[in-house]
């Protein structure tokens, strides 16, 4: 009696179609490595940052969508399905495990401006701990000041810029950059023009600003002069920026000009701490800024604002995030970088 030679065949041939249904998704995964090396490599070219970054977006989607129909078409929709419940509990599970170990509801986020150049960079993914109520594992200068104090220091009215700035027959002049003949001062800025103060009319301020004058370094190697806060006085304690001080993550308030321009969470490191009779206040600053946060219309976040100290950075890991949150356009400041002090 002949055997069905069909039945031998069957199965090879329904794995063949299967085969065939495959969409070959290797070109636009080569497209997409090309667009994310073109997004991070012109992070200075805004507008070639942009177009990659929206392409980019665009073609993670697409790949999302044809890898999920070629699994279906290869495993069918019920395992498939099964496949994708084990990944997301796996996901979830080590993100709790990372909030337990780590003391902290935020233990990942990503960098996402160029403040903090050159330590940090912008797309940098950050591993962070929690800080609890304790402020012994910060490492920055404590200072002791009433509660009082601390009251003047959250109604705004210390918010005094680092400028530089000459008068003319039509007025002051205000810009960042410092060219020959410019003075350096502070600058109130306000609805109707803002003024300069002189460094005597900080008055009873908690905390007093020094201005001075720093270089920075473009993309296309020049270089300028620009207005910083070159130091701070708080009370009798005289205090510089030191870049071996802690790096945390906080909370911006809606008050907060942060908060009014996109930027919920802040990475900058800490230049000193208050401590209003055990309420504790970060004086934060981004290396490569001018000036201290609370300098720009912000308030200092207190310790129940800070998610936590950064631990560690891993370079590029994070621009998947900004890419899927809608940060394809490079913040301003990423085309310079602070040299000198």
């Amino acid at each position: 009696m002949e055997k069905d030679k069909t039945k031998g065949r069957q199965p090879k041939e329904k794995a063949a179609r299967k085969r065939s249904k495959q969409i070959n998704t290797t070109p636009i995964y080569v497209l997409l490595l090309l667009m994310l090396a073109i997004y991070v490599g012109g992070q200075s070219i805004r507008i070639i940052a942009y177009l990659a970054g929206i392409i980019a977006v665009i073609l993670i989607a697409a790949l999302l969508i044809l890898e999920i129909k070629n699994s279906f078409n290869e495993t069918g929709y019920a395992k498939n399905m099964i496949e994708l419940a084990a990944a997301i509990l796996l996901v979830v599970v080590f993100w709790f495990a990372l909030r337990f170990l780590l003391n902290t509801t935020n233990p990942i986020d990503v960098v996402p401006s160029c403040s903090m150049l050159p330590a940090l960079q912008r797309g940098d993914l950050i591993l962070i701990q929690g800080i609890g109520t304790s402020i012994s594992s910060i490492k920055a200068p404590t200072v002791q000041i009433t509660k009082s104090q601390a009251a003047s220091l959250t109604n705004g009215s210390e918010s005094l810029e680092c400028v530089a700035y000459r008068y003319s027959g039509q007025g002051a002049y205000i810009s960042q950059y410092f060219s020959a003949g410019d003075s350096v001062g502070l600058y109130r800025s306000s609805p109707y023009g803002g003024q300069i103060i002189p460094q005597s009319g900080q008055g009873n301020n908690t905390v007093k600003y020094a201005c001075g004058i720093q270089q920075v370094r473009f993309e296309n190697g020049t270089t300028r002069s620009e207005a910083y806060t070159s130091s701070i006085s708080i009370l009798n304690h005289t205090i510089s920026g030191d870049l071996n001080n802690s790096v945390v993550v906080y909370m911006t308030t809606p008050s907060d000009l942060f908060y009014q321009e996109g930027d919920s969470f802040i990475v900058h490191r800490v230049y000193a701490i208050l401590n209003a009779s055990g309420t504790y206040y970060f004086l934060t600053k981004g290396d490569n800024n001018p000036g201290l946060d609370m300098q720009y219309s912000n308030i200092p976040a207190n310790i129940t604002q800070v998610q936590g100290k950064v631990l560690l950075n891993l370079p590029y890991l994070g621009y998947l995030k900004l890419l899927l949150s809608g940060s394809t356009v490079p913040p301003a400041g990423c085309n310079s970088t602070v040299v000198s002090a």
